[in-house]
C-alpha cells in the first residue's frame, strides 16, 4: 500500500520540483505522514506552515485523491497527515485474499544457518533453548519470504567431553553394547567433575581426545556409540520443540579440511609459532580494543574450536557456496567469531559471515537460571516444570489431551523467549508466561481459537470484500493485516524473530477487540457479515502463519 501512495504522490512533488523530498512513513497521528516539511522549509527559506499548507492543498486538488485518501491535512508545527481511503485499503486486502499475503522475494540468495550447537555426550539444558528456537524461527522467516536455506545443527562432537566419557566407560569396564542415555547422563558429569579435580585424570582424558582426533581405531568405536546414543536423545528434544535441520554434521566432519586449511594459512604466511602452538595474528591498526591472536593448532598438534570453525567454513563454501552464513550462538562467543571471521577474510572468503548473537536466560530473580541444587536446568526439566505450572492454573486444564498440552507448553516456552530482542538476556518466569492473559503464548493461542470458532460456526462466501469499512475497529484490523510484509522484511533485515512476536501480539489484541465489540451472529446485513467473516478468515491465516514462524502450533482447544 505504501508503494501505491508514493506512486500517487510522486508526480505532485515532482511538478513542484520537490521530488527528492518525498518521504512517507507510518504515524500514530494518522495512517501515514509526510514528515519532510521542515527540511523543505529550511532549504527553501520559507515557513513550514506555508510549505505544508501548499502541499496539502495540491494533494487535495488532485482528481484521484479520493482513491487514495479519505483526508489529507496539514498540522502544526510541520506535518502532513494522510488518512487512507477505504477503497485503497480494500484493494490491497483483496489482493491478499486473492494472491496470498506474502510478498515473495525474487532473490536466489542462499542462507546457511548454523544453530543448535549441542555437545555430544552432554544432556540438553536451558542454555540450548535459545540457539535452537531462534535459529529455527529465522530459518522459517527466510523460507516464507522465498529464500533458500540450509540448516546445520553443528554438533560439538570432538571436544574433551568425548575423552572424558571414553575414560569413564573404560574405567568402569562398561561394554559399549550397554551404553544408553541414562548411563551417559551419569558418566559424563562424574568424569567431568573428576577431570577438574584430578590433573592426572584430566591429562588422560585430554590424551584420549587427541588420539581420537588422530584416528585411533578403538576410540573411534567408542565415539560412534556415544554419538549415536546422544544424538538420538538430542533429536527427541528437538522434535518436541519443532526444531529441524537439513544437516546433522559436527566438528568431526570438518576434519578432512583441516590439513588444507593449515596449508593455506601457512602458504599465505599467516601462521606464527608461539610456544609450540600455531597462531594467527588478527589485530588491525583500526582496532580500538584488544584483539588477541587466534590459536589454530595447540602445542600437542590438536585442533580447537577456531580450527574446526574455519575448516567448516571451507567445507560449507566448497559444498554449498551460500551468500550468507549465519551463526546463531551465545553473545559471549563474540570475540571468538570476530577472530574466525577475520581469518576467513584473510583467506579470501567473500561470503557474508554473521554472528547472530543472543543473551542468556535468567530466572525470575534475574540471576542465571539454575535448579534449587544449583545445577543448570535441563530442557526435560524445563518442559516438565512448565507443564506442571500450566496444569495447576485451572482445573479444566487437567482434562486436556497430551497433544494439546504439549502445543501449549511449546507456546509458553517459545513465545516467552522469542518476544524478546535476541541480543538481550531475559528473565524466564514460568508462572507469568503460562497465563492466558498478557503478552504470553497461551494468550495468542486463545485469541486464535476464538476466531477459529467464529469461522467454523458461521457460513460465508469466501472471496473479496466490498469497498466499505464499517468502523475504526474494522479499519485498524485491516491496516494491521496490510502491515504484515513490513514486519516480515524487518525481521529478515535485523534477524529478529521478536519483530514477528510483536506483530502477532498486536494482531491478537485487535482480534480480541473485534470479538468483544462486534457480534457477527446478530448482524443482519449479509454484505457486512460476509465482509467481516472474510476479514476474520484472512486474519486467522496471517496469525496462524506468524505462529508457525515462531514454531508454535494451534491446539484443538484450551
Amino acid at each position: 500500500m505504501l508503494n501505491d501512495i508514493i506512486k500517487f504522490l510522486k508526480p505532485i512533488f515532482e511538478e513542484l520540483e520537490l521530488g527528492d523530498y518525498l518521504k512517507v512513513s507510518s504515524s500514530d497521528k494518522a495512517d501515514f505522514q509526510i514528515n519532510s516539511v521542515f527540511q523543505i522549509a529550511k532549504d527553501k527559506h520559507v515557513a513550514p506552515k506555508e510549505i505544508g499548507e501548499m502541499l496539502a492543498s495540491k494533494i487535495n486538488e488532485n482528481d484521484n485523491v479520493s482513491d487514495y485518501f479519505s483526508k489529507v491535512e496539514f498540522v502544526m508545527p510541520g506535518f502532513i497527515n494522510l488518512f487512507v481511503s477505504d477503497k485503497l485499503i480494500n484493494k490491497h486486502i483483496n489482493g491478499y485474499i486473492t494472491n496470498g499475503f506474502v510478498e515473495k522475494t525474487t532473490s536466489n540468495d542462499v542462507y546457511f544457518l548454523d544453530y543448535g550447537g549441542p555437545n555430544v555426550a552432554k544432556p540438553l539444558h536451558i542454555g540450548h533453548l535459545r540457539p535452537a528456537i531462534i535459529g529455527e524461527s529465522i530459518k522459517r522467516i527466510l523460507n516464507l519470504k522465498g529464500y533458500k536455506t540450509i540448516g546445520d545443527v553443528h554438533l560439538g562432537d570432538y571436544g574433551l567431553q568425548i575423552g572424558e566419557v571414553i575414560y569413564g566407560l573404560k574405567k568402569e569396564n562398561i561394554p559399549l553394547s550397554e551404553l544408553n542415555i541414562d548411563l551417559l547422563n551419569r558418566i559424563y558429569p562424574q568424569m567431568s567433575a573428576l577431570a577438574k579435580s584430578d590433573e592426572e585424570v584430566y591429562n588422560e582424558c585430554k590424551r584420549i581426545t587427541s588420539e581420537l582426533q588422530k584416528g585411533n581405531a578403538e576410540y573411534k568405536e567408542y565415539y560412534k556409540k556415544i554419538k549415536e546414543v546422544s544424538v538420538n536423545d538430542i533429536k527427541r528434544l528437538y522434535d518436541y520443540l519443532g526444531v529441524s535441520f537439513d544437516l546433522w554434521l559436527g566438528e568431526s566432519d570438518s576434519e578432512p579440511y583441516i590439513p588444507k586449511l593449515m596449508n593455506e594459512l601457512e602458504s599465505r604466511n599467516l601462521v606464527v609459532v608461539d610456544q609450540g602452538a600455531k597462531i594467527v595474528n588478527i589485530k588491525r591498526d583500526t582496532d580500538k580494543k584488544e584483539m588477541p591472536p587466534v590459536i589454530v593448532e595447540k602445542s600437542d598438534g590438536s585442533a580447537i574450536y577456531a580450527t574446526t570453525d574455519l575448516a567448516t567454513i571451507m567445507q560449507r563454501v566448497e559444498k554449498y557456496d551460500p551468500k550468507y552464513i549465519l551463526y546463531v550462538v551465545d553473545a559471549r562467543q563474540g570475540l571468538h567469531f570476530e577472530g574466525v571471521f577475520r581469518i576467513a577474510q584473510m583467506l579470501g572468503y567473500t561470503n557474508n559471515l554473521e554472528h547472530i548473537a543472543f543473551g542468556t536466560i535468567n530466572g525470575s530473580d534475574g540471576k542465571p537460571f539454575k535448579t534449587r541444587s544449583g545445577e543448570t536446568l535441563k530442557l526435560d526439566e524445563l518442559i516438565n516444570n512448565t507443564k506442571e505450572i500450566f496444569l495447576s492454573k485451572r482445573e479444566e486444564n487437567k482434562n486436556m489431551s497430551s497433544v494439546d498440552l504439549d502445543k501449549i507448553v511449546n507456546s509458553i516456552i517459545k513465545y516467552a523467549d522469542l518476544q524478546n530482542n535476541r541480543e538481550k538476556s531475559y528473565n524466564f518466569d514460568i508462572a507469568k508466561f503460562s497465563e492466558v492473559s498478557g503478552k504470553t503464548g497461551p494468550y495468542i493461542l486463545y485469541s486464535a481459537l476464538r476466531i477459529r470458532k467464529i469461522l467454523t460456526t458461521n457460513t460465508f462466501n469466501k472471496g473479496n470484500v466490498s469497498d466499505t469499512i464499517y468502523n475504526d475497529i474494522d479499519k485498524n484490523l485491516r491496516l494491521k493485516l496490510l502491515d504484515f510484509n513490513k514486519y516480515l522484511d524487518k525481521a529478515i533485515e535485523d534477524r529478529l524473530p521478536s519483530v514477528i512476536a510483536e506483530y502477532v501480539y498486536d494482531l491478537a489484541n485487535l482480534l480480541n477487540s473485534f470479538y468483544q465489540n462486534i457480534n457477527i451472529s446478530k448482524i443482519e446485513d449479509e454484505t457486512m457479515k460476509n465482509d467481516y467473516l472474510n476479514i476474520l478468515d484472512l486474519s486467522f491465516n496471517v496469525l496462524k502463519e506468524c505462529l508457525d514462524l515462531l514454531i508454535i502450533e494451534l491446539p484443538s482447544e484450551m
